[in-house]
């Protein structure tokens, strides 16, 4: 069943004093230079450093106490790893993590600082899906928390949309996507904006889902720096809300990341990983006539390795 704005407003009671409400940012430098009203949801200033944590205790939440109590599984590159695991702790269960062995090096120390046991993986050759439904039958029925695919997540992920719609009213919202359920939370919670979806280039799978009427599948491999957006296909709860909801997808080069990821620490103030700074990157470089509009955009996270940072801001 799909969720409902109703069942975003749900979730935020149940993630209420879990996840932070992050502020949003305003930058004359930023207007000036898209003619627009700009807003930044800055979700690498939430709890576990991404947006994350919203679906990933919705999710946790829900579930029934004696079933929550057998513990967790989850499988991501890193933030819905983080998400898990600090919730998990939180909630006082077990939680385990399948991670790829390429994740950047701050997100898998995290995990395991948070008590997580990560389990990794090859992600080329690898399923990370295959990994977890044998891990959680073989630990005693650990119940899965998919990254996006699932009702209670896309909810979770929502409840940043809402903080959004309490304080503005957006024409139009660039968020990142890749699974799809921060994207489609937010269309949820803000049904009279226009989303325009972003995915990384080389990763184009939503566009070209949308370019065929049917989900498309990403070729194994990173062809990306934007790590968090590299999932092989989008989920079918979020195609489904998508296809109706998305107005456009917008695909970003890497160095158009990079510039944006520069722009937000010299400007904004804020540290974004790649994938935090692609709706950024979208609004500044991605074609769309923003002139005259409220905008927001997510700023989703903000887990980035030193030495990525350097490389962006030494590239401008």
């Amino acid at each position: 069943m799909l969720p409902t704005i109703e069942d975003v407003k749900a979730a935020a009671k149940r993630i209420e004093g879990v996840a932070v409400r992050t502020p949003l940012l305003r930058n004359d430098t930023l207007d000036a230079a898209t003619g627009a009203k700009v807003f930044v949801k800055a979700e690498c200033l939430q709890r576990g450093g991404a947006f994350k944590i919203r679906g990933a205790t919705n999710a946790i939440a829900a579930l029934a106490p004696e079933v929550r109590a057998r513990g967790v599984i989850a499988f991501s590159s890193g933030n819905h790893a983080i998400a898990v695991a600090t919730a998990s702790k939180r909630f006082g269960i077990n939680a385990t993590i399948v991670m790829p062995a390429d994740a950047p090096k701050i997100k898998l120390e995290t995990t395991r600082s948070l008590g997580a046991e990560v389990v990794t993986y090859d992600r080329v050759n690898e399923s990370r899906e295959a990994i977890g439904a044998k891990l959680s039958e073989g630990r005693g029925g650990l119940s899965i928390i998919r990254p996006f695919d699932d009702p209670f997540i896309i909810a979770g992920q929502g409840t940043a949309g809402l903080e959004i719609a309490q304080e503005i009213s957006p024409d139009m919202v660039f968020v990142p996507a890749s699974g799809g359920g921060l994207a489609t939370g937010t269309a949820l919670a803000l049904p009279n904006a226009r989303i325009i979806a972003v995915e990384p280039e080389g990763h184009d799978d939503i566009a070209r889902t949308f370019a065929a009427g049917s989900i498309q599948r990403n070729p194994p491999g990173i062809r990306s720096i934007c790590d968090g957006l590299l999932t092989e296909q989008m989920g079918e709860l979020p195609y489904a809300i998508a296809r109706e909801r998305f107005e456009r997808v917008v695909v970003v080069s890497d160095a158009a990341v990079r510039r944006a990821m520069a722009f937000a620490f010299r400007h904004l103030k804020i540290v974004l990983e790649p994938s935090g700074a692609a709706s950024l990157a979208a609004l500044r470089e991605g074609g769309v006539d923003a002139q005259g509009q409220t905008v927001a955009l997510i700023a989703s996270g903000g887990n980035v390795d030193a030495e990525t940072l350097i490389e962006a801001l030494n590239a401008v």
